[in-house]
């Protein structure tokens, strides 16, 4: 849906609230608390797939989590660029068959299992298997920005990028990072961290202006959970500006400043899940080379008309059309 006075405001929206003032030395103190390279085990899986070569990344991430990713690789005699693919909230990443589209254009894949989601990675919780998704937005924001969950998320990210940059048939110098909803938050986060990622592309990214968020009110199950805490635990939001002080340090407008690479998203005007406008608190504030997409008919749902092929262009440096080649 096309609404102008939106589209207005979204052109210079910054979001709510400004960054923590210790932002920067928070996020570069947990790196540097961080190994060099943490221990991981790189498993080749033989599925008789010719040119191509598949292996099973995993390593133990921060707070006793374990990161569970797939790689694909294609047999070349050079280092091979790499994107890195970040799945939807609640979700798990690619399957294999959908990694390899990239190999045909001489590209590694890399999709992580965020922890605690429906995938194999885990949360570092007492229990070893199975999810633990609902809530984990709001975790530990009670406790302090030292125990949010999303806090470990984003170190496991800037691991996993350390980890596959390392590999000797990597070229760390081509390496991108790319993703839908979370997806699209995490490939972000992925540049802001670790500069190694020179070119991102974000569909319409979840986790940014927390407060926005409040005001507009719960239309989806994602962000249910922020507004659960306070009608069940804090009904007259007592602790609001203290919570939202804490979910400050893993909003992910907070990162826009960091990222030096390239940056493309692409968002529907009908989001009712990862609004529009908090979408472009992110865009307003990145102060690298940037680019973006309306689609005013679309809203948060699988956007398959060009947009893949859109996307692959960005990634590949391809020029697939986007009419019948007939034409």
């Amino acid at each position: 849906m096309r609404n102008p006075a939106l589209i207005e405001e979204m052109k210079t929206y910054r979001g709510r609230d400004e960054v923590p003032l210790d932002f920067d030395t928070f996020w570069d103190g947990e790196i540097k608390k961080l190994s060099a390279l943490p221990d991981y085990q790189l498993k080749e899986r033989d599925f008789h797939i010719p040119n191509v070569e598949c292996y099973e990344l995993t390593f133990k991430g921060t707070g006793n989590g374990i990161v569970y990713a797939r790689v694909v690789l294609p047999k070349l005699d050079k280092k091979v660029p790499v994107i890195f693919h970040f799945h939807g909230y609640m979700g798990r990443g690619w399957d294999w068959t959908d990694m390899l589209a990239y190999t045909v254009a001489g590209y590694g894949v890399v999709s992580m299992d965020v922890r605690g989601q429906s995938g194999y990675s885990q949360d570092g919780m007492c229990s070893p298997l199975g999810n633990t998704v609902k809530g984990q937005i709001i975790r530990g924001a009670v406790a302090g920005k030292d125990q949010l969950f999303f806090k470990d998320v984003y170190l496991d990210i800037y691991q996993l990028v350390e980890i596959i940059a390392s590999l000797p048939r990597v070229d760390e110098e081509q390496l991108s990072s790319y993703g839908a909803s979370q997806g699209g938050a995490l490939a972000i986060i992925a540049a802001a961290l670790n500069p190694k990622i020179k070119r991102t592309v974000s569909i319409y990214p979840f986790l940014s202006d927390f407060r926005r968020v409040l005001e507009i009110g719960n239309t989806s199950e994602a962000y249910d959970e922020l507004f659960r805490y306070f009608k069940f635990h804090d009904p007259f939001h007592e602790t609001e500006e203290k919570i939202m002080a804490t979910l400050g340090y893993i909003d992910v407008k907070n990162f826009a400043h960091r990222i030096k690479g390239e940056v493309r998203m692409i968002t529907g005007l009908d989001d009712d899940v990862c609004y529009p406008i908090t979408q472009f608190a992110i865009y307003n504030r990145l102060t690298c080379e940037k680019s973006y997409r309306l689609m005013p008919e679309y809203a948060h749902e699988a956007m398959n008309v060009h947009v893949n092929d859109q996307v692959y262009n960005w990634l590949c440096g391809s020029e697939i059309p986007f009419t019948y080649v007939g034409q």
